[in-house]
């Protein structure tokens, strides 16, 4: 068994791993920051966005800065399942039918434009994102870890695709989008790229995939009190509640959640998830498991929508660094948090002067309602 990292190693590990990919990719650190929480989770990142963001570099620079194997799948209707997984070959010079493996046995998978292929060829990623193993013609074999998948595709461009199942969005830890930088992030693209001579950027590695065990372990040991535990179930319960969805985030999605909260306490270098953590992975890790009504696709209804409002909705409960479970003294009720998850008193100072008798009576005179 792989022993844990320590968690400021571990919170120093990850931000040198950001900084490296933010040095050679001009990209939001906190999409970057939830593509590395979905790494640490043990979970796959579904990358949605219009071509040219550069969705396939920041893939191939997470694999290079993590110091992983990496290997693009080019997704085409054409595809077949054994040209993901491998198949069978049979050997002439032995005599024999011999595995082949196909190019899923790596670290990094970039698995590019995956609802391109069809169907039963993106069904083949099911077992190797779930189970981390191939199965060819009965015969099991294990995938290298880590193992993380990272898949992009086109939301706007439509034909000649196959939309993605519900079943196997559920399987990406995280959705999220690069988008379009600013005036100033364009510049700095173009001035990056005239500081070098290749067209693909490149990084040293900050990490590799002994470290990336390790971190994943220190995950594991992140505290997750009941209250915010209770605050995660609460929110995907608000999205199966909610009239716009079809069906609401599920029980993995509530796992998931869990596990990249754990994940983004790790980043922060705190051995304790936060209502805060929970908030700031909730977007990514629960909206593409919701399923619209026909009436809000139609209405155009965006499923972030739904998981904000769930926010908004659900109370924010309050963790007190010391505390160690939810009966702890040290703990912040829910009735003291802001919506910033700043704590501020919900009783008056011990030290102010409580009514006197005299006063409270002065009060009764004027016709002042002491009771209000």
């Amino acid at each position: 068994m792989t022993d844990a990292l320590g968690l400021e190693e571990a919170a120093e590990r990850s931000d040198a791993v950001i900084d490296r990919i933010g040095s050679a990719a001009v990209v939001d650190r906190e999409v970057l920051e939830t593509i590395l929480t979905a790494v640490l989770a043990r979970g796959h990142v579904l990358l949605e966005d219009v071509p040219g963001t550069g969705k396939t570099v920041t893939a191939r620079l997470l694999a290079e800065a993590l110091g992983l194997d990496f290997a693009r799948i080019q997704f085409t209707p054409d595809l077949l399942p054994s040209d993901i997984t491998g198949s069978n070959v049979y050997n002439e010079h032995e005599g024999r039918f011999e595995f082949a493996e196909g190019p899923v046995f790596t670290n990094v998978v970039l698995a590019d434009e995956i609802n391109r292929a069809p169907p039963k060829t993106q069904a083949a990623l099911l077992e190797t994102m779930e189970e981390r193993q191939v199965s060819v013609d009965g015969e099991t074999h294990q995938l290298p870890d880590p193992f993380v998948v990272v898949a992009t595709q086109n939301p706007i461009e439509q034909e000649g695709t196959f939309r993605l199942p519900e079943a196997q969005r559920d399987r990406f830890s995280v959705k999220t989008s690069i988008g379009y930088n600013d005036l100033e992030g364009e510049m700095e693209l173009l001035a990056r790229r005239a500081d070098r001579r290749t067209l693909a950027p490149n990084v040293d590695p900050a990490a590799d995939a002994a470290t990336v065990r390790a971190m994943r372990e220190t995950a594991e040991d992140v505290r997750v009190d009941e209250d915010v535990r209770r605050y995660i179930v609460r929110l995907a319960r608000a999205t199966r509640d909610d009239d716009r969805a079809a069906v609401g985030v599920s029980p993995r999605g509530i796992q998931r959640t869990f596990e990249a909260a754990r994940a983004r306490a790790v980043l922060s270098g705190r051995d304790y998830v936060t209502p805060d953590d929970v908030k700031r992975i909730a977007e990514p890790a629960m909206a593409h498991r919701i399923v619209l009504t026909t009436d809000a696709g139609v209405e155009g209804v965006d499923a972030r929508e739904i998981v904000r409002d769930a926010m908004a909705a659900v109370d924010v409960p309050g963790v007190a660094p010391g505390a160690d479970g939810p009966d702890s003294s040290d703990a912040v009720g829910p009735s003291e948090i802001t919506g910033s998850g700043d704590s501020i008193p919900s009783e008056p100072d011990e030290t102010d002067p409580s009514p006197t008798d005299e006063s409270r009576g002065e009060d009764a005179e004027s016709g002042i309602d002491d009771s209000i």
